[in-house]
């Protein structure tokens, strides 16, 4: 069953020279870890929100968003709701930006239950404890007493993860949730949202510019540039055979997590930014493989190449020998 489903999504604010999301289509089905990587800029936060219909302000929307059939693109207010409080939730980066620090850590996670959903106090903090010890945190009833500022960096983002499930949601949203953490905690957040994605069969879309992390974890990866998937492939295939040149840049300049330490290859230059455009393809600046007068004229379109979609003119001519 697919939960979510991103059809031509293109997203465009007038003072900007280029669409912050051009044509994006991307999948999640239900009980996949789906990955979209890539650097800063690239656009990846505005496509995590828009599957809550979180869109900039003044951006005109073309394409659809469908969560679990439901199309977010002018959908109304009725329809934006039952999105957002039963069939998807966000994980946000950074957590102590998504708690209210005045408040307790237990009116934090019983407030949508009482609210939205009806429940008593009683039950609501009982729930609210029983989230607390799913995701990992000792003596939860205390927890549930305490106040933001009581908790480390990493107890509060289980505290977010334990929100995000609140209303038992099909599909989590995680935008950068381990991008504040020391790489010990990363770690425990990662196993902590690998189980529980195993355990409640979810579907889960993972949003980091760390392409060994994603890979980790995820069954599929998009990678995203200046606002467009250029290469979407299953994990092992586009580690092996990375077709496109910012794929293997983004792998060449990533240290590997496990196995001896490589020497990093960086992407020279800079990411395209937002008052930039070429009418060409975006990454062809800083790709080596670029041709003038094919690469510099139109955009790629993504290709099947085997196993992988690649948005390069020049795909099949740089695939390994075996792939051709």
């Amino acid at each position: 069953m697919t939960l979510l489903a991103y059809e031509a999504l293109r997203v465009t604010l007038p003072a900007m020279a280029r669409p912050l999301l051009d044509g994006v289509s991307l999948t999640v089905a239900a009980g996949e870890v789906v990955a979209l990587v890539g650097e800063s800029g690239s656009g990846k936060s505005v496509t995590a929100r828009a599957a809550l219909g979180l869109f900039p302000q003044g951006a005109e929307i073309g394409g659809r968003v469908r969560v679990e059939g439901t199309d977010l693109v002018g959908a109304d207010p009725a329809s934006l709701r039952e999105v957002r409080t039963n069939k998807a939730a966000m994980i946000y980066q950074d957590p102590r930006a998504a708690i209210n620090p005045v408040r307790r850590v237990g009116d934090f996670l019983t407030e949508p239950l009482r609210l939205v959903h009806g429940w008593s106090k009683a039950r609501a903090n009982v729930r609210a404890a029983e989230l607390l010890d799913a995701v990992g945190l000792p003596d939860p009833v205390r927890h549930l007493n305490q106040f933001p500022h009581e908790l480390s960096g990493g107890m509060l983002q289980r505290v977010v993860i334990a929100a995000a499930l609140t209303a038992e949601p099909g599909l989590l949203l995680c935008d950068e949730p381990t991008t504040a953490l020391d790489v010990s905690t990363q770690a425990e957040i990662l196993a902590v949202l690998g189980r529980l994605q195993r355990e409640r069969g979810l579907g889960l879309l993972l949003i980091t510019h760390d392409i060994e992390l994603a890979a980790s974890v995820s069954d599929r990866i998009y990678v995203m540039y200046a606002g467009r998937i250029v290469e979407t492939a299953p994990v092992a295939e586009l580690f092996a055979s990375p077709r496109h040149p910012y794929t293997a840049g983004l792998l060449g300049s990533s240290p590997p997590l496990e196995g001896p330490p490589a020497r990093l290859t960086p992407i020279h230059g800079a990411p395209m930014g937002l008052l930039e455009s070429a009418p060409g393809c975006a990454f062809a600046p800083r790709c080596r493989f670029a041709e003038p007068g094919r690469c510099d004229e139109s955009p790629p379109e993504l290709v099947r190449h085997g196993p992988a979609e690649v948005a390069c003119h020049r795909a099949a001519e740089l695939a390994p020998e075996e792939d051709r």
